[in-house]
Order: C-alpha cells, then structure tokens, then sequence
C-alpha cells in the first residue's frame, strides 16, 4: 500500500516538531513546503528529470517564518540552542559539538560568535559569573595581572639592551627566488 504524499509530508513535520520547537503558523509553513517539495520530488522522478529545489521557486510559500533568525539570538535566559542540530540545552560542550566535528572555537567563528562569548545559557553565565566573585576571583586576578606587570618591569631594562643590539646590528636583504 502507497502513503499519500500529505500523510508522509505531516510524518516529517511531525518528526520536526518533537525536535524543534514550533509554532501552529511555523507547522503549516513547514507542512506546506515539505508537501510542495515532495509533489516536486514525485513529478521529478516520473519525467526522470533532474530535481532543481530552489527556495524562490516554491511558488504560494511564504519564506517568512523558514528564515533562520539571528545567531545570536538562539543564546537565551534558560537555554542555548545548537545552531547546527537545534538541540536546546543549558550549554554547549565541546563534546556535542565534537559530533558536528567542530571545536568550541570553529562554531563560533562558523556561527559569528565573539571567541570570548560563552556557549551557556545566559542565566548559567550569570550564576558562575556570581559565584567566582563570591569566590573572590577577581580580586586574585588583579593580584596576579599586579605581579606579572612587577616581573616584567624588572626584566625590562635586561631586555631593552638586549633589543638595542639586535636593532643595531645591519640586516641582509631576503633573496627573491631564482636569484
């Protein structure tokens, strides 16, 4: 027995739907060009055609909804949600995203983050945030960056006739290839 193209196009809606969340205007849509597509998909392969799927082509179907929003904005309050799956979760370890192979560092670039951007839920970065103060963190930092700038004051001037001789001294040329 055959399924018609509707009922298989409302499975994979379906399927959808339970991994992302969807709105009833966003089911329809999804419905709509899933069906289109298949219709597409059926006529393509009784002519033995080659399929050309273009988004401009699927005429009656607004784009409105399909559009994925800003990167951005899939950092929320209570979750994040994995621009590559649409998995919604508290944050992003570099585990899950090792399954798109991908680091921490290629998503964000990949995806426009800041590399100093945290891959967590915004309320999770706010409660570590709060917790390392609490913890005094700061304060250690500033103690530390306190030290580092003292060690390297007291370097300074070796390092400075160290560099004074190398400026002095003449460079030779780079040969060009061939020559």
């Amino acid at each position: 027995m055959t399924r018609k193209l509707l009922e298989i196009a409302a499975d994979i809606v379906q399927a959808q739907s339970s991994v992302f969340e969807m709105s009833p205007d966003d089911l329809e849509l999804a419905l709509a060009k899933t069906f289109i597509t298949l219709q597409k998909m059926q006529k393509a392969e009784e002519d033995g055609t080659m399929l050309a799927l273009s988004r401009a082509s699927e005429a009656g179907v607004s784009e409105e909804g399909s559009e994925r929003s800003d990167p951005k904005d899939s950092i929320q309050e209570d979750k994040i949600v994995c621009l590559e799956c649409g998995a919604e979760m508290r944050q992003l370890t570099a585990k899950h995203l090792g399954s798109h192979e991908l680091t921490p560092r290629e998503y964000k670039k990949k995806w426009g983050f800041p590399l100093k951007q945290p891959l967590s839920a915004k309320a999770l970065t706010k409660a570590r945030s709060k917790a390392a103060k609490k913890r005094g963190l700061p304060e250690s930092l500033v103690r530390y960056q306190e030290e580092r700038k003292q060690r390297k004051d007291e370097t300074a001037p070796a390092d400075q006739t160290a560099g004074a001789a190398e400026k002095a001294a003449p460079r030779r040329p780079r040969k060009k290839k061939g020559e």
